[in-house]
């Protein structure tokens, strides 16, 4: 009998239950441990699946040709040629393999090479289809959007920006809480006052004029109206022409975005300036603190400032990613945009240039800034947390637990109190700097979609989704 492994006969051998076979038991043990098949047959095989043969103990003949000099001399040559043999055969394997793995590194580099060509090509058509959009769309009074590409603002603007960052920055800090305002005792008796009809489904945001008595907004129809709260009824109605996606005040006038990537503003009720140059909706847009410029920012990854003197595009940046809400900060030397990226890019009102990019960890839905100066509230998509950031250390300072996903929220003007709305709740988060303490002074189980701050403080007015108005004060 012979090892059907090594070749020779077994000192303990051992037979397969299923092929037969016999081998060495330390050699088919040690196969089996590996392996767990039979090495002849390939089938599944364990231990207990061998006998163990019985023979008589005798001692194995020396092979006959091993018996003299020249024999051995014979069999080491043998050896030799088998071993160079082996030799060569794994050094054809070896150049063999790493022609494969050449081969293999060179198309992945060629791989490589045509993905990012087609994701630069693919980039070049998205920006040629926005600027032949623009080219089309936009009317005589911004007709030179694409000569402002990535040009900072004109001499008389920037002096408009420094001199207002100037006047609000060195009175900020000495500012006093204005007589009449609400106080933290007025804030935590709020309560529902009353319900105004859905006047407009689709709508995503609610904004205040400077009295705190018209609320602007617009639904997914094309049409926005003005809402007295003191009268309490609709006292204008503006056609827009494609859904409303923002809103904003300039003074008296009322400013409305359109999905169309178009901005409307309106005198009254009449329409006095279009401007249009986003190839796709316009998601957000902002008024600079000196009410010289306005900014809107768009799905189509740019966003733009308008002179509104004269209502002409002055600057058209690109951010590298869809912009899903936008905000000047409160002195208008920064600018805020926030995307779908999980960033929040700062750039110079000024120049357009990129100072900074803060990573948030998921989808910024929304941004506002507190009369501070220095700190701002993230609110994140599909988050029942809001953020506080320290615009000085660029780093979060309080996460906030509102405990239902958050859509919008809004500083009042002393930066005591945050207001925040969602699909679940309308709170109030409330910071008292003597004890440098949050709390929570008013929680109502209001669906909103955005919020804005009445008067004083003294009533909060809460956009539902189903298009309508919510009064709690």
């Amino acid at each position: 009998m012979l090892c059907a492994i090594s070749g020779v006969s077994p000192q303990a051998p051992v037979a397969s239950r299923k092929s037969g076979n016999v081998f060495e038991k330390r050699l088919i043990e040690a196969h089996i441990a590996e392996h767990h098949t039979d090495p002849v047959t390939g089938e599944d095989l364990s231990v207990d699946d061998l006998i163990e043969l019985k023979s008589t103990s005798i001692v194995t003949p020396r092979p006959p040709n091993l018996t003299s000099i020249p024999a051995l001399l014979s069999a080491f040559q043998n050896e030799w040629d088998a071993i160079l043999l082996e030799s060569f055969t794994l050094k054809q394997q070896l150049a063999q393999t790493r022609q494969e793995l050449s081969t293999a590194l060179y198309q992945n580099d060629a791989a490589r090479r045509v993905i990012a060509r087609l994701e630069r090509e693919r980039d070049e058509a998205r920006e040629a289809l926005s600027n032949v959009t623009i080219s089309g769309g936009a009317g005589p009074s911004n007709g030179d959007a694409m000569q402002v590409d990535g040009q900072g603002l004109p001499e008389e603007l920037v002096s408009k920006v420094d001199e207002t960052q100037q006047q609000l920055f060195s009175t900020r800090r000495k500012r006093p809480i204005p007589e009449g305002w609400a106080t933290a005792e007025d804030v935590s008796s709020f309560d529902v006052k009353s319900e105004i009809e859905p006047q407009y489904p689709g709508s995503n945001v609610v904004t205040l004029d400077e009295s705190g008595d018209l609320a602007l907004f617009g639904g997914a129809d094309g049409v926005a109206g003005v809402y007295s709260l003191s009268q309490q009824k609709l006292v204008r109605t503006l056609k827009c022409g494609s859904a409303v996606t923002a809103t904003a005040w300039w003074e008296s006038r009322a400013v409305v975005a359109t999905a169309a990537g178009t901005i409307k503003i309106f005198e009254d009720s009449k329409e006095i300036a279009e401007l249009g140059s986003h190839a796709g909706p316009v998601t957000s847009i902002a008024l600079h603190p000196s009410g010289s410029i306005l900014a809107s920012a768009g799905s189509d990854k740019y966003f733009m400032f308008y002179d509104l003197t004269n209502f002409n595009v002055v600057s058209r940046v690109y951010t590298e990613a869809a912009i899903t809400c936008c905000a000047f900060h409160v002195d208008g030397l920064l600018f805020f945009t926030g995307g779908p990226d999980q960033q929040i890019r700062i750039f110079d009102v000024k120049n357009g240039t990129n100072m900074a990019t803060l990573e948030t960890g998921a989808p910024v839905r929304s941004i506002s800034f507190s009369e501070n100066g220095t700190w701002f509230a993230v609110a994140q998509t599909g988050s029942s947390t809001l953020s506080v950031w320290d615009l000085r250390k660029q780093a979060v300072l309080k996460v906030l637990d509102v405990g239902s996903p958050v859509d919008s929220m809004r500083w009042d003007y002393t930066g005591q109190f945050l207001a925040t709305a969602g699909s679940g709740c309308v709170t109030v988060q409330q910071y008292t700097k003597s004890s440098k303490s949050w709390s929570e002074p008013v929680r109502k189980a209001v669906s909103a979609r955005d919020v804005a701050w009445g008067a004083n403080a003294s009533s909060l007015v809460v956009l539902t989704p189903e298009g309508g108005l919510t009064i709690v004060g």
